[in-house]
């Protein structure tokens, strides 16, 4: 028997979360190459907020174990590249979605979906990273792969008190990066300073209606939001400058012009964490292993028991909270 947060849906389209036992029987089955992992940390992430509210569909079936992510320890395995014993973490590849995800103190997914625990991170120090901080690597490597350097200019991270923003923080920060941090959280300013944010903006002054094309200061942009958010970045960016777009927390919208991307040659790259390809995954925890702060780690996290996921969910999407919150399953 195992814990896990279980979702439920009434004939109203009404979900429910609860802390329920089930039998390891219930673990989800796969032709070939299932892992079975005994799960030590998950998280609540902004997706894992839609899905235990029900806020958004973003669960293709129920009964649902939510968690898009989580490290554990390996228990048994049909993998070849896997054995037992090995440890392991797992973003994305719709776990929490259309599979029983890491809200849960065993977890069954196909082998090709786990990258292998960095031997310098812990399970806790993984997932105080997470989903959040894997995509802020990702959108690193996104502007580091067009050519973008500290010497280019400014960096802009909106959504900066968020799991992603406050990992992009710190990492660019520690790469050498001067970084702007958009928040609509005035309290919250130390604590993006102490990431290494050298300037804080208000968020309200990129989140209404702005000009096709406005004053250029960012040579770089990671932005959580969408929405009008995303528009005024790229608006406002530099000749050639890059923006990195992850999240969609003000809106799916995105009211913009062409005109930042034919006349100043702006690059708008997507981030996808879901489906990533397992080189991108291997090469995003190497560098997050290497390169971002254990301070920040602890700055950014706080630990959390199972029973604790749907209420912090709600807190999530209420915009009310800042950085990660790392699910201990077994407590």
């Amino acid at each position: 028997m195992f814990s896990a947060i279980y979702l439920e849906q009434n004939t109203d389209k009404i979900t429910s979360a609860s802390v329920k036992k089930l039998d390891d029987s219930a673990l989800p089955v796969f032709e070939s190459n299932a892992v079975t992992v005994d799960v030590a940390f998950s998280t609540v992430n902004y997706k894992d907020g839609l899905a235990i509210t029900g806020k958004s569909p973003v669960v293709r079936k129920f009964p649902m174990v939510p968690g898009i992510d989580f490290a554990g320890t390996v228990t048994a395995s049909e993998d070849p590249n896997w054995v037992m014993g090995d440890k392991v973490i797992l973003n994305g590849w719709g776990v929490g979605e259309s599979h029983w995800g890491g809200l849960a103190q065993k977890a069954r997914v196909k082998g090709d979906w786990l990258v292998r625990l960095p031997e310098s991170l812990t399970a806790f120090d993984a997932m105080a990273i997470g989903t959040a901080g894997y995509t802020a690597m990702l959108c690193v490597l996104g502007l580091e792969q067009q050519g973008l350097k500290p010497d280019d200019g400014e960096i802009l991270v909106t959504g900066a008190t968020g799991g992603v923003g406050s990992v992009a923080v710190s990492l660019l920060t520690g790469l050498g990066y001067r970084v702007v941090a958009s928040t609509g959280k005035a309290t919250e300013h130390g604590y993006l300073e102490s990431l290494g944010a050298k300037e804080i903006i208000d968020r309200n002054s990129l989140s209404v209606a702005g000009k096709p094309l406005q004053k250029e200061r960012w040579a770089g942009v990671i932005d959580t939001l969408g929405s009008h958010t995303l528009a005024n970045a790229c608006a406002s960016t530099r000749y050639g400058g890059t923006v990195t777009a992850c999240g969609l927390a003000q809106g799916m919208d995105f009211p913009v012009t062409v005109a930042p991307f034919i006349l100043r040659g702006v690059k708008l790259i997507g981030i996808d964490s879901v489906m990533a390809p397992q080189s991108m995954r291997k090469q995003a925890w190497a560098r997050l292993a290497k390169d971002l702060d254990r301070n920040a780690i602890a700055a950014i996290a706080q630990r959390v028991n199972l029973a604790d996921a749907p209420e912090i969910a709600k807190n999530i999407l209420a915009g009310t909270v800042r950085g990660r919150f790392v699910v201990d399953v077994n407590a």
